[in-house]
């Protein structure tokens, strides 16, 4: 049984549009001289301009962010309209400013100079029992309201945090208490409605508020759904209020060898009702019992986002054969979900490349970026993931070229020149700022226990 708390309580000039430059015609000159010049000017500055497109933007070496002790994981993060970041984690080890804070603990970690500089880590909400699943955003409507999403108590307790202070002081609300164990919160805001969404085994449900978080109604947005689980992907409201919701469904029959279904749920009435369609179908991935996670960690994922026109963009991995290696899609709509262009393969990478674990941003009209991870750095004998990068300023009609964002940091045996071992955490994140740049946090690992850590680049 699943009950809403409505309680509050006391107080976490770029470059990369795609580069078009034309070459004008060299102004007429002798024939003998002027003209063979002339030839060789545009072709250099042809050149120079090709390569520019095939670069794209450029990103900074990366950077550790959060303690530097013990395990941090699957990072969330969020950027405002003042040149604010904030990122959200959970930190697997003790917290000396935290007595009594059980692990994990959530952090937060900001910068006020659009990550130039990072503030030490502090606890967002202490807590007595461990907090998991972290979520982050600022509101698109007035790019300074900022709202974190965790699980607490058990993972039975969804807690929703805000800040009108750039995160100096927060207000927390219980937004759902629960009977059972719920999973991977997804956290969507625009202007006074905010949407919570969790789930239980195969039941995906939807906490709604209409009053800028201060009360939630929960509501069952999979009503017919068969016996099995589902897990989360994304969610976003676009300029309209309309609230979307992706996730993938795994049958209890087959497990995490069948067949996996992708769905994405509408609502138009502020999360009263929610009408689900089917997205997809994927073959199940491959296992990483090497690597010490469970099933399906590799498995199908949903990033959803929406630009400021309103049309909607995902980002998903899939496969075609069973435990099979999965690749990365991408679509679009621009009437609300009702039809999906055909996907398209986004990734350069060869065949037989394991993809997984999609981010997803967009910003002004056309405005999308897009994140993975995959293996095409991998050896048979030394695993090499890594995170890349494409952006595109017209909807995903064309893109800019991949950039390979994660890089070689000496002192960890996890990170070598060819990538890190294995990705840390279900999840990571992109987010713009002021000045239109991109940042990205992620986490690399030696597996999937331990150890760890969550590293920052920022893309110009």
């Amino acid at each position: 049984m699943l009950l809403a708390c409505s309680k509050l309580g006391a107080p976490k000039p770029s470059s990369r549009g795609l580069i078009r430059d034309r070459v004008r015609d060299a102004a007429r000159h002798s024939a003998r001289y002027a003209a063979p010049h002339a030839v060789r000017i545009m072709l250099l500055l042809f050149a120079l301009a090709s390569a520019a497109w095939a670069a794209g933007p450029q990103f900074s070496g990366q950077r550790r962010v959060g303690l530097t002790t013990g395990d941090q994981w699957e990072p969330s993060i969020a950027a405002d309209g003042s040149g604010r970041i904030f990122i959200l984690y959970p930190q697997y080890g003790k917290v000396a400013s935290c007595e009594n804070c059980l692990m994990p603990t959530m952090l937060l970690v900001t910068s006020s100079d659009n990550g130039k500089t990072w503030q030490p880590p502090r606890v967002i909400l202490e807590s007595p029992t461990g907090q998991f699943d972290p979520q982050i955003a600022v509101d698109p409507a007035d790019h300074r309201s900022v709202y974190a999403a965790w699980l607490q108590n058990g993972k039975r307790t969804v807690v929703l945090a805000k800040s009108l202070d750039s995160g100096a002081t927060w207000a927390f609300t219980i937004a759902v208490t629960s009977q059972v164990e719920l999973d991977k919160p997804a956290l969507a805001v625009r202007a006074q409605n905010v949407y919570v969404a969790f789930n239980h085994e195969e039941e995906v449900w939807v906490a709604a508020s209409q009053d800028a978080g201060r009360s939630f109604t929960p509501t069952r947005v999979n009503v017919e759904s068969r016996p099995g689980w589902s897990l989360l992907g994304s969610a976003t409201v676009d300029p309209a209020g309309n609230a979307y919701l992706a996730w993938s469904s795994f049958s209890k029959a087959a497990g995490a060898r069948g067949a996996v279904n992708l769905y994405i749920a509408k609502s138009s009435d502020q999360g009263k009702t929610w009408a689900a369609s089917p997205f997809g179908v994927s073959a199940a991935a491959p296992g990483c019992k090497i690597e010490e996670c469970g099933e399906a960690y590799l498995g199908p994922q949903i990033a959803l986002t929406s630009d400021s026109d309103g049309t909607l963009y995902a980002l998903w991995n899939a496969g075609s054969l069973p435990m099979g290696p999965q690749r990365i899609y991408f679509s679009s709509s621009t009437d609300g979900g009702e039809n999906w262009i055909p996907r398209v393969s986004v990734s350069h990478a060869a065949a037989g490349v394991e993809h997984g674990f999609p981010a997803i941003v967009a910003g002004t009209s056309g405005d999308v970026r897009i994140a993975w991870m995959d293996t095409r750095n991998s050896s048979r004998t030394s695993p090499a993931w890594n995170t890349y990068y494409r952006s595109s300023s017209n909807g995903g009609a064309t893109w800019a070229d991949e950039n390979r964002v994660s890089s070689y940091v000496p002192g960890y045996r996890y990170i070598s020149n060819a990538g890190f071992s294995f990705p840390f955490g279900d999840y990571f994140g992109l987010a713009i700022d002021n000045h239109n740049d991109t940042h990205i946090v992620w986490g690399e690992g030696q597996n999937y226990q331990s150890p760890g850590s969550i590293w920052q680049a920022t893309g110009r």
